[in-house]
């Protein structure tokens, strides 16, 4: 049965009262709101035509809804791509999954400071709302970035339980439950890369290979908390001792600050120091 037959349904069981329950409320036909719009919404985007192409900005105004958020906003642009002195214009680029703060994708700068669009909700911040990409790495086009960096230096630090799937090993080993609660709170990172673009450590312009950043430097403690996984320490420790790795933290706490999933990343951080330590003092008595 089609929307608008369900919609028509519906009504004339509330009209002819054949429903069991009374019905209160009326069923919005399909592509309304149930909302009504509440003023305007004043936003100023960061737009980029290409990797190569000069940015600028372009200014809209939206319709105004209850408990709107970002994501909410980009989608009203889509819908109706004009600027806000009514020029046509494109639908603004953007990434989005999930809209509940679990795919990491639709990271941006909200008022100048990177956070989860689908979890910003209009009313907390003062207009016009200013959206840009991520700092840190390569514009594609308008919000959208390439993030392929944050997963090269995962598997730089070899973030990964190795495992040879291709046939049935059997249970793995049993985790001690107080290393695997807490290793529970490290796993909640969503590659969002929020600490990568608000540390003022990452320089992706430098000549050097720049800082890994908090997020490889957790994922590589969570891996080595792992009965098997830690079967890879050594390389892990030899690439973060390596140049951008942990020495270059200058411990400016922004990644704690922005970390949507609020992942103690400083305490990761002093973790693998100690554990580098350890492991270079070890190898010294050895020789």
């Amino acid at each position: 049965m089609s929307e608008t037959a369900t919609a028509r349904k519906l009504d004339e069981r509330v009209e002819t009262g054949s429903s069991t329950s009374k019905m209160d409320f009326e069923i919005p036909e399909p592509g309304t709101r149930a909302r009504e719009a509440e003023g305007n919404i004043r936003l100023r985007v960061r737009r980029q035509d290409g990797p190569e192409r000069p940015s600028y900005w372009e200014a809209f105004e939206i319709p105004r809804y209850p408990n709107m958020n970002v994501v909410e906003c980009l989608m009203e642009i889509r819908k109706n791509p004009v600027d806000a002195e009514g020029r046509e214009t494109t639908p603004v680029a953007w990434m989005g999954s999930c809209l509940e703060e679990v795919c990491g994708i639709c990271t941006m700068l909200v008022n100048g400071t990177v956070r989860q669009s689908c979890s910003a909700l209009v009313d907390d911040f003062e207009e016009p709302i200013t959206l840009e990409p991520m700092q840190k790495f390569p514009v594609q086009r308008d919000l959208v970035v390439n993030r392929e960096r944050l997963f090269d230096d995962y598997r730089r630090v070899e973030a990964w339980v190795p495992i040879d799937g291709t046939y049935p090993v059997g249970p793995g080993p049993r985790m001690d439950e107080r290393v695997r609660k807490e290793g529970y709170w490290l796993s909640r990172c969503i590659s969002c890369g929020c600490c990568v673009d608000a540390c003022p450590q990452v320089n992706p312009e430098s000549d050097r290979e720049t800082f890994v950043g908090a997020a490889p430097i957790s994922w590589a403690r969570l891996m080595n908390m792992h009965p098997t996984g830690e079967s890879l320490s050594d390389e892990r420790y030899a690439a973060l001792m390596g140049p951008g790795g942990i020495s270059d933290c200058a411990k400016s706490m922004n990644c704690v600050e922005v970390c949507p999933k609020e992942i103690p990343l400083m305490e990761s951080i002093a973790a693998m120091n100690r554990q580098i330590t350890r492991h270079l003092l070890v190898d010294w008595l050895k020789d």
